[in-house]
């Protein structure tokens, strides 16, 4: 039986419906939204299937969802709108403006090598817990006294969770904010998405439930058997912290389906929003989007400069990421549109980004997660692709 599919589409765009629809095909109880803006319009708004499985309740125009990854995405504008306001310069060591964070040979790390993922430190050294880690000054205390796990200029690893922590903890000392305040200030609240860094408690019942697919649960079982007694798996520690979350990074009632979690800081990959709350947020990146224009185009071209690629310190599949100033970049990993698209993807197939050529913001989310490759987006994103070079 096909997914019922609500919302719009603006003439031309037809075809994206067509390819949202399929991304249904063969997911039980799967749910998703889409949206695209175009030159700050809304061409696409789309939404269907389930929000929560336990009950088989619908998702809605007003459904949102953990966004996991494409966080540090939202994160890495706050950062670049610092930069652009002179407030923060990429360049300079991050001690400057966290002096706590000089410990153990830390102190010529910069904001750069930070938001590059070369920071050294992609996972605690101690095993945290969830407790720990809803402790904003538990966490960012750890980090700045731990030794890095490389010698700066060494290498990259891909810091999945403690990213948010490292970057936060910088924009929170130039500002006095945390950095859901800055982020509501700055972004959600001009531009009235349903976007935040800190679930409020009000809107709790708008978030749909998590669930790991069957190739999720299938890759996290073919890393645990190939896993070796004794030695750290530093790649997996990343994800888990320890004893923080599960591999899969949700479970029935736990991981970022733990509403603790969910109400907590968590800028690496716990943000929660609507589709068309981060198709906003990208769109007016690179366009006027309801009379918000978040970046200058000197500011995005500075931010989107490449600073890391290639094979990973602790080794990996290829294809690899690329990162800009903590933005995700046009990879074999994750095409987007074109070389002039940045924004940040997510666990479990979320997908958002920008792109400067067709002035887009794209948002596609989905409660069933599953593991690469995953085509549900990319088939959306070939289908914008074809539609824009007509």
């Amino acid at each position: 039986m096909s997914t019922r599919i609500e919302g719009s589409t603006a003439p031309g765009f037809a075809p994206l419906a067509e390819a949202f629809s399929t991304a249904f095909t063969g997911h039980d109880a799967m749910g998703a939204a889409l949206c695209v803006r175009v030159a700050g319009e809304t061409v696409v708004d789309l939404w269907g299937g389930i929000a929560d499985p336990r009950d088989r309740s619908p998702w809605t125009k007003d459904t949102t969802s953990v966004i996991f990854s494409c966080t540090k995405g939202l994160v890495s504008i706050l950062a670049a709108r610092l930069v652009q306001d002179g407030l923060l310069d990429y360049r300079t060591p991050v001690a400057t403006y966290w002096p706590e964070f000089a410990a153990e040979g830390k102190e010529e790390i910069t904001v750069a090598d930070l938001l590059a993922h070369r920071s050294g430190l992609p996972a605690p050294r101690d095993l945290l817990n969830v407790e720990d880690v809803i402790d904003w000054d538990v966490v960012t205390g750890r980090l700045a006294a731990q030794q890095p796990l490389w010698t700066t200029g060494q290498g990259h690893a891909y810091h999945a969770l403690t990213h948010g922590w490292l970057a936060g903890e910088v924009i929170r000392r130039i500002t006095g904010k945390t950095v859901g305040q800055y982020f509501d200030e700055l972004i959600a609240a001009p531009l009235q998405a349903d976007a935040w860094i800190g679930l409020p408690r009000g809107a709790r019942h708008q978030v749909a439930h998590l669930r790991a697919g069957t190739s999720l649960t299938a890759l996290v079982a073919q890393q645990a058997a190939a896993r070796v007694a004794g030695e750290i798996d530093w790649t997996e520690r990343a994800m888990t912290l320890g004893n923080a979350f599960p591999p899969e990074l949700v479970d029935a009632t736990g991981g970022f389906n733990d509403p603790r979690v969910q109400a907590a800081e968590l800028p690496g990959a716990g943000g929660i929003a609507s589709a068309r709350a981060l198709a906003s947020i990208w769109s007016s990146t690179v366009v006027e989007t309801d009379g918000v224009r978040l970046l200058d185009a000197g500011t995005v071209a500075d931010a989107t400069r490449p600073q890391t690629e290639g094979t990973p310190i602790f080794g990996g599949q290829p294809p690899f990421a690329r990162w800009g100033m903590g933005f995700q970049l046009p990879s074999l990993a994750r095409e987007f549109l074109g070389a002039a698209s940045f924004g940040h993807d997510g666990a479990g197939g979320q997908v958002a980004f920008a792109d400067t050529t067709h002035q887009v913001g794209f948002a596609f989310l989905t409660n069933l997660m599953e593991a690469g490759p995953d085509h549900r987006a990319t088939a959306i994103v070939d289908e914008l692709r074809r539609v824009l070079r007509k």
